[in-house]
């Protein structure tokens, strides 16, 4: 019993000295903890003092532990005299602690000083930090934004340059001049000679009456019998030469109605031909259409008048240049493209039917507007929004409003003023910080309950 009694003795005093040594830790501040750490080494640390799942304490760290010397973050760049107010994890995780502490991978919580978690909705990047991710700042002013539509289209006949020979009455074909499809023929050049009765009753008839001498007045029936032979189709040549020689033709010649090149030749020498057949097929090539599809998003870019550029690919450093006609009224369902008719003067005849072209059409602000830098702006689809570079440090996240895009640069149309400097860089770096600042931060609150 006696040597039971010396032990609880032992045991008590051991304690009691032990009390007596927090308690002397506790009056000298320069001595007190810090915070305790598992007394297994373990990266566990407590503000206050704990015991393990087993009843152990945790184990007093003091400020000038030598052990605690490299577990401490290094000090900030720049000899940073701030207060740090927690420490927020380095992997970015909700998660903060009020000492230094250690992530389950060995790595430095990541310390947080005063002022930078403001409330005012700016992003407080410290010097060091801006140097390293490289963010820099342009004022925002006001320029000429340019940019071009580039497009694909094929090159078309003009419609109204497009001339078919047919004949209005059951005729044959005698001879037909030496001209085949692809030939370019001149206005007024002889292309075959055809015989129809009808004509030559029609020929008839207004020599008879302008060679009558009855007083009946032979102008008005004269007028009925030519027009009879123009309603034929009688080349206006053909009806001066029956009005001079007052003979009725045995066979007409017919004349070409245009410049331009034979598109098609169905004439045959000896040939029967029924009313509305065709013979030949003539072109004017010297003004073609462009017709250019130009995607749906930047139909509200064009407009009537405005100059288009054409590219031909057989023809690589020469530009054609025309103006756009039409717009068409429809969207291709297909392929979501409105088309565009452009004019375009060739008079070498180097642009072909169905060529392909590739257009460019210039558009932009008449006058200068306020723009920033492409890579200012942070576009989710749904939300546009810039940095302002307020100093110090000091980053504003800005709701904004575009325009056009062009030249590299983007219209601001709300959001900002003249000279507001921006991020033109790193600023997904920023918009990072920011976004892990704001979680940080409501996590802390939601924390201090």
């Amino acid at each position: 019993m006696n040597r039971l009694a010396l032990a609880c003795a032992g045991v008590a005093l051991i304690a009691a000295a032990g009390a007596g040594l927090v308690t002397a830790f506790a009056a000298d501040g320069h001595h007190a903890p810090i915070y305790y750490q598992d007394p297994d080494g373990k990266a566990d640390y407590s503000p206050t003092p704990k015991k393990t799942e087993d009843g152990r304490d945790y184990r007093p760290v003091m400020a000038d532990d030598d052990a605690h010397a490299d577990k401490t973050p290094a000090a900030p760049a720049g000899g940073d005299n701030r207060k740090i107010k927690y420490y927020r994890n380095p992997m970015g995780l909700p998660d903060t602690s009020p000492v230094p502490k250690k992530d389950s991978m060995g790595m430095d919580y990541i310390a947080v000083f005063d002022g930078d978690d403001t409330d005012d909705g700016t992003v407080k990047l410290s010097p060091g930090k801006i140097q390293r991710s490289g963010v820099k700042s342009e004022p925002a002013a006001r320029r000429m934004i340019r940019s071009v539509i580039r497009a694909p289209g094929t090159i078309q006949l003009d419609e109204r340059r497009v001339s078919v020979i047919s004949m209005r009455s059951e005729s044959f074909v005698l001879n037909v001049a030496d001209i085949t499809t692809g030939s370019h023929v001149a206005k007024g050049q002889r292309l075959m000679e055809i015989y129809s009765p009808a004509i030559a009753s029609a020929a008839a008839e207004y020599i008879a009456t302008i060679t009558s001498k009855t007083t009946a007045g032979d102008g008005l029936y004269g007028r009925g019998s030519r027009q009879r032979l123009i309603n034929l189709d009688v080349p206006d040549a053909a009806i001066a030469a029956i009005e001079k020689t007052r003979n009725v033709p045995t066979s007409v010649e017919w004349d070409s109605p245009r410049d331009g090149i034979v598109l098609e030749r169905s004439a045959i020498e000896g040939m029967r031909v029924q009313p509305g057949g065709v013979l030949f097929r003539i072109a004017d090539h010297s003004v073609v259409w462009a017709l250019i599809d130009v995607a749906e998003r930047d139909l509200g870019n064009i407009r009537i008048g405005q100059t288009v550029t054409v590219k031909a690919r057989s023809f690589p450093g020469r530009d054609f240049t025309g103006k756009v006609e039409v717009v068409y009224p429809e969207i291709n369902k297909e392929t979501r493209t409105a088309r565009l008719r452009v004019a375009l003067p060739n008079p070498e005849d180097l642009l072909l039917h169905d060529m392909y072209i590739d257009a460019e059409i210039a558009i932009g602000s008449d006058a200068p507007v306020l723009a920033v830098p492409d890579s200012a702006v942070m576009d989710t689809g749904s939300q546009q929004a810039v940095f302002v570079d307020r100093g110090e440090g000091r980053l504003e996240p800005r709701d904004v409003k575009l325009g056009q895009r062009g030249d590299g640069y983007v219209e601001i149309r709300d959001g900002l003023t003249e000279g507001e400097p921006v991020v033109v860089s790193a600023n997904f770096l920023v918009d990072a910080e920011s976004n892990l600042k704001a979680a940080l931060k409501g996590f802390s609150e939601g924390a201090k309950p």
